[in-house]
């Protein structure tokens, strides 16, 4: 459980689950399969360590924005605001082509964010996500660590239930949502289902900004061990690039940040589906009705350590439906949807590394920690 502990407001909490697997293609060393008959007759790949993809997630205290500056000089209380900061990298794979580990860059960007904010544990403003960004890709390029990586970095703000991110490239976040259709406005209402045959009323109520320069090819931060202006040809970006947003969050939400190895394979309305599921087994939502969920937090009764436990799974749940999306060749995933928009005539699913960092609103803390 990451949760927020703080004296005013109506304070949100946070469960967080994270699951990852690998190319199911990968070989030792690095290497990576084109394909099954590449492979070979061999059990598919399943250790997270050859993935190129990293994730951090970390729980902190930072000075609240709106107190002093946390100077020792500064003569006025100063509030601490816990605060929880997620982020996933995506390496790029072609790297190997120039003898480079493709995971080292991204394993190294997720690092240096994670240090950043632990150095500025109780002694620094609130940063936010594009700044940690930055300041880790600064590093990552002062440490000479040749190669790129697309990056989505977050910030859980309990407090004033805001979810902001920075996010570079073809990563992202979803947010879904029980919207009563009583409710629910023209924006939000579902066009396509009769209300009698409908399941439920979750929607995705978010969806951040994926960017690519053509087809395949996110934005990146990305060093060569020397400056390339883009006029000369670079492919990169910085953080400045990034698209950066906040959405306000709600007690039930369902927030999923992933690499494109999720969205590449399963379609959104199939995420909302197997969310749905996710609640439904663990009684967090009976049938497709929420009103006994309102009825539940009315009297104050919580479901709050089962959601601590299982929320893992739903994490799992996706990455697990990624790969077998990538491996089936009888229906087109998004990517190959994608693919013949763009004249490429592709098939079927898009073998990839895949992480998933799922996190459930809830409001109340739970009596143990998954992370």
């Amino acid at each position: 459980l990451f949760r927020s502990r703080v004296g005013v407001g109506v304070v949100g909490f946070m469960n967080v689950g994270v699951a990852e697997m690998p190319h199911p293609f990968k070989t030792g060393g690095g290497g990576c399969g084109m394909n099954a008959r590449d492979f070979g007759p061999r059990d598919l790949t399943t250790d997270p360590d050859m993935s190129e993809d990293a994730y951090f997630v970390m729980e902190t205290e930072m000075v609240d924005n709106n107190e002093g500056s946390g100077s020792e000089d500064e003569d006025v209380v100063v509030t601490k605001r816990p605060v929880v900061y997620m982020g996933v990298a995506d390496g790029v794979g072609s790297w190997r082509e120039y003898g480079v580990d493709p995971r080292e860059f991204s394993h190294r960007l997720m690092e240096e964010c994670e240090n950043l904010l632990r150095e500025a544990t109780n002694k620094s403003r609130v940063i936010t996500p594009s700044t940690v960004l930055a300041n880790a890709f600064e590093r990552v390029k002062e440490e000479n660590i040749i190669g790129s990586s697309t990056a989505c970095v977050g910030l859980f703000d309990s407090v004033r239930h805001q979810l902001h991110f920075s996010n570079l490239g073809d990563s992202g976040i979803i947010v879904l949502r029980h919207i009563d259709s009583n409710v629910a406005g023209a924006l939000k209402r579902d066009r396509k289902t009769p209300r009698v045959q409908r399941k439920s009323d979750i929607r995705i109520a978010f969806v951040s900004q994926q960017q690519l320069k053509s087809f395949n090819h996110p934005f990146q931060l990305g060093w060569t061990g020397e400056d390339i202006a883009e006029s000369d040809g670079s492919s990169f970006k910085t953080a400045a690039d990034s698209c950066a947003s906040s959405i306000h969050v709600r007690r039930g939400d369902i927030i999923l940040m992933a690499t494109d190895g999720l969205f590449d394979n399963v379609d959104i309305d199939d995420i909302a589906e197997i969310a749905l599921e996710w609640e439904q087994r663990n009684g967090f939502i009976r049938g497709g009705d929420i009103s006994a969920r309102e009825k539940r937090w009315a009297a104050g009764a919580s479901m709050t350590d089962l959601s601590c436990e299982k929320v893992t799974e739903l994490a799992e749940m996706l990455c697990i439906k990624a790969r077998e999306n990538s491996l089936d060749n009888s229906v087109d995933s998004p990517f190959a949807i994608l693919a013949k928009e763009n004249d490429i005539m592709w098939s079927g699913g898009m073998p990839d590394d895949c992480t998933v960092i799922a996190m459930h609103i809830v409001g109340e803390p739970a009596h143990k920690s998954i992370l």
